[in-house]
C-alpha cells in the first residue's frame, strides 16, 4: 500500500439524548450506510424520511461524490434518527470545509440552518435525574394527614 496519498475522509457525530451517531464521510460515489445497511432501509419508517432531510435540501448531486458510513448506538429509536440526520448534515458541511472550498460550505450550511438549526447544533437537553421523596424528578409523594 502507498502510503503517499492521503485518503479525503472527514469524522463526524451526531447526538440527541442518549443516543450518538459518528459518520465517516470520504470521497466515493454516494453511498450511505447506518450500522452496514441501506439509509432506505432505515427502521422505523415512518421516521425514514427524518433521515433524508439534508439530502433532499442540498440535493443528490452534492452527495453523489462521497461515502458515508454511520455508526449510531444508545438512546431509542426517534433520538438515534436524530442522531443519524445530524451526524449526515454535520459531515457534509465538514468535508467540503476540508476538502472543496468555503463559499459553498458556507451555502450548505446557511440551507440546512435555514431549514432546522438541530442539523448543525446539538440540542443539549437532558433527562433530569430522580430526587429521593418522590416517584420521579419533580413530582412528589402524596401527602396524607391521618
Amino acid at each position: 500500500m502507498d502510503y503517499g496519498t492521503k485518503i479525503e475522509s472527514v469524522q463526524t457525530f451526531g447526538r440527541k439524548k442518549n443516543a450518538v451517531a459518528v459518520a465517516y464521510c470520504k470521497r466515493g460515489r454516494g453511498m450511505i450506510k447506518v450500522n452496514g445497511t441501506p439509509l432506505e432501509l432505515v427502521e422505523p419508517q415512518t421516521l425514514r424520511v427524518k433521515c433524508f432531510e439534508p439530502i433532499l435540501l442540498l440535493g443528490q448531486s452534492r452527495f453523489s461524490a462521497v461515502d458515508i458510513r454511520i455508526r449510531v448506538k444508545g438512546g431509542g429509536w426517534t433520538a438515534q434518527i436524530f442522531a443519524i440526520r445530524q451526524a449526515i448534515a454535520k459531515a457534509i458541511v465538514a468535508y467540503y470545509a476540508k476538502y472543496v472550498d468555503e463559499a459553498s460550505k458556507q451555502e450548505i450550511k446557511d440551507i440546512l440552518l435555514a431549514y432546522d438549526r438541530s442539523l448543525l447544533v446539538a440540542d443539549p437537553r437532558r433527562c433530569e435525574p430522580k430526587k429521593f421523596g418522590g416517584p420521579s424528578a419533580r413530582a412528589r409523594f402524596q401527602k396524607s394527614y391521618r
